[in-house]
């Protein structure tokens, strides 16, 4: 599908390419990975003709589409559904020409065509696109200029998705995604019928959809088979038997110098030293790889306070006279590690800054402990920094009662040593831009951080440093992000944020995930109902039955798994107590010592109290399952 041949490119006078050659079969899905600058986008570009080579070549077979997404789709009054159907052009074109053509034999070939390329089912399939990518059936309809560019981006995701062109050339596609699309996303590329390329730092997303990683590294491309995982283990053992071969020749290299400095001159031994002279000449060193400089960053460890840390009852959040979230009885203590589940648009965000005091509550109460100090992140916040400033002075702003020793420390913790520090803001990356927000927003040692998106610009690297400094931190951490790698790892509460209130999701990540594929279902049959019923009433109904019903799966799970793991326990108790008994009932016991019948006594006592507290806790859990099963009625 793809060829890569001797690729050279040169960009400002620096080197991006050198001799770079890969192989991509059809129907792969690659994955380029690598540091930030080495040339991941460069070779998108590169591939798209966005760029020309200096020289080598790039070829695919004639006649194959290639698809990128575009920066942004255009604000149109045409609405998202006509905006995604028309990014096929050769069904916009056929359908145009069937409305003029005139003659027959042409007539016959177009609509063959559309058939072929099942043009009568577009419109649904559009729509299940962009269903999974946040879109409403109502939304479907609405014009694209009512929607931001950061949902405008999705849209144009859509459209490249819905041409399925033949290599598919995709550049950090969850910038602009929640979590839930981002699922949906990882499941709908893991199926795509045609090769992908493409470069992410979401490292969920590296494993679960490449079928091989190209790693960019020193102006070359090296292939690996697999995820990002594999390909980590991979190049950690070639980088370790490398090692071991360079530090054997070292050895070697030095035995033999040391014979010669021993016997050069002394004329019994002259001709094995030349000899041995001529070994070490002929001897191919064996390059010694550079260390990977990964950025380490860590959160300032806060002070204790008293819990709880916020607590809020019968809360509404919103803006103005629009009610975002209402009914909000939650409570957050300092050793709270929170990620917020639910779709964008749902009230995450209007959560958080509740939370943080950005947002005054409409009604209701918000109570904080009177020593709080709060660290929020997100990702706007970047227009908040002054791009003429360096970052030691944008830090000095902020930190203006401390001495320079202590703020140079302090952004020392954040991966900017001395030359970085007085690095202008206006040349930082996007990664280094978000880790001088993180030490700003924690020059006071903040008691909890409120994270938006924190890691957007960040690549895999600075992200995994991201979850040791949050795994590290000694406060409270409420998190949003679409990256289900750093959720699972981080977070060990989850809380959903949706039907205009926000209450703690019993399940983990792999239960919501499951309930957003339920729901994926629910979407899809129901628009296959839609089409072939007389009235949309009953498909909406029965969209609804099957949603109630995979919400009430995903609700019970939790409570039955209780139900469960009480009765395995009570099962397991029992068998002890059986055991126990058998031994108390043998005659032998008693001619013994007299200490371990009294031993064996008592842990029957032990053993009963056990049995009798796993009873009342199965109970429990039956019956919480029974009536919630009660309430939902039948699904």
């Amino acid at each position: 599908m793809l060829h890569i041949n001797d690729l050279t490119f040169r960009y400002g006078g620096r080197v991006i390419f050198d001799r770079a050659s890969a192989t991509i079969p059809k129907g792969h899905r690659v994955a380029l990975v690598g540091r930030n600058g080495t040339g991941k986008t460069t070779l998108l570009k590169l591939i798209g003709g966005e760029l020309a080579p200096d020289g080598g070549g790039i070829s695919v077979p004639a006649g194959a589409r290639l698809g990128r997404v575009a920066q942004e789709a255009p604000a149109s009054d045409m609405s998202l559904l006509d905006t995604v159907l028309a990014a096929d052009a050769e069904r916009t074109r056929l359908l145009a020409e069937a409305e003029t053509a005139t003659d027959p034999e042409r007539i016959a070939e177009v609509h063959a065509r559309l058939g072929d390329i099942q043009a009568h089912s577009a419109p649904a399939r559009a729509a299940q696109i962009l269903a999974g990518l946040g879109f409403d059936a109502e939304a479907q309809l609405r014009p694209s200029r009512d929607f931001s560019g950061g949902w405008r981006m999705r849209v144009a995701l859509a459209g490249v998705l819905f041409a399925e062109p033949d290599l598919l050339l995709l550049d950090e596609p969850t910038n602009h995604l929640d979590l839930e699309a981002t699922i949906w996303l990882e499941n709908y590329l893991r199926s795509y019928p045609h090769t992908i390329l493409m470069v992410s730092h979401d490292r969920e997303l590296l494993n679960k959809v490449p079928t091989t990683t190209v790693h960019v590294e020193g102006g070359k491309l090296v292939t690996y088979a697999g995820g990002y995982d594999q390909f980590e283990r991979t190049r950690r053992a070639n980088r370790e038997r490398i090692a071991a071969q360079a530090a054997k020749q070292e050895a070697a290299r030095k035995h033999i110098q040391s014979y010669i400095d021993r016997f050069r001159y002394k004329a019994s031994k002259a001709r094995q030293a030349q000899s041995r002279i001529k070994m070490l000449e002929r001897m191919e060193p064996i390059e010694g790889l550079e260390e990977d400089h990964t950025v380490r960053f860590d959160f300032p460890s806060p002070d204790e306070l008293a819990p709880p840390l916020i607590q809020l009852e019968r809360t509404v959040g919103g803006y103005g006279d629009r009610v975002v979230l209402r009914g909000l009885d939650l409570r957050i203590d300092q050793d709270d590690r929170i990620a917020l589940l639910g779709a964008n648009g749902n009230g995450k965000s209007t959560l958080v800054k509740l939370l943080s005091g950005r947002l005054a509550p409409l009604a209701g109460e918000i109570r904080r402990s009177p020593k709080l100090r709060v660290g929020y992140f997100a990702q706007h916040q970047t227009d908040e920094l002054d791009p003429a400033l360096t970052a030691l002075q944008q830090a000095q702003a902020w930190m203006p009662k401390e001495p320079e020793t202590k703020v140079r420390a302090h952004l020392g913790r954040f991966g900017f040593p001395q030359e970085r520090a007085e690095t202008r803001i206006s040349s930082l990356s996007g990664g280094e831009k978000a880790r001088l927000l993180f030490a700003l927003m924690t020059r006071d040692a903040p008691h909890i951080l409120m994270l938006d998106e924190p890691t957007n610009h960040l690549d895999i690297d600075s992200r995994e440093a991201l979850v040791q400094a949050l795994n590290a931190f000694e406060g409270a951490v409420i998190l949003i992000s679409h990256d289900p790698h750093l959720v699972s790892l981080t977070a060990d509460r989850l809380w959903l944020v949706d039907g205009g209130t926000c209450r703690p999701y019993e399940g983990d990540l792999d239960d919501y995930r499951k309930l957003l594929l339920e729901r994926a279902r629910a979407d899809r049959a129901e628009a296959r109902d839609a089409a072939g019923s007389d009235g949309a009433r009953a498909a909406v109904a029965r969209k609804d039955q099957r949603r109630a019903a995979a919400e009430l799966r995903a609700t019970l799970a939790p409570l039955r798994r209780k139900a469960e793991e009480a009765e395995k326990l009570l099962a397991k108790l029992e068998k002890e107590k059986a055991a126990i008994q058998a031994k108390l009932a043998d005659p032998a016991l008693y001619s013994g010592p007299s200490e371990k019948v009294t031993r064996l006594q008592i842990d029957l006592g032990e053993i009963e109290k056990r049995i009798a507290a796993a009873e009342e806790t199965w109970m429990e859990a039956q019956e919480t399952l029974e009536a919630a099963q009660a309430e939902a009625g039948p699904a």
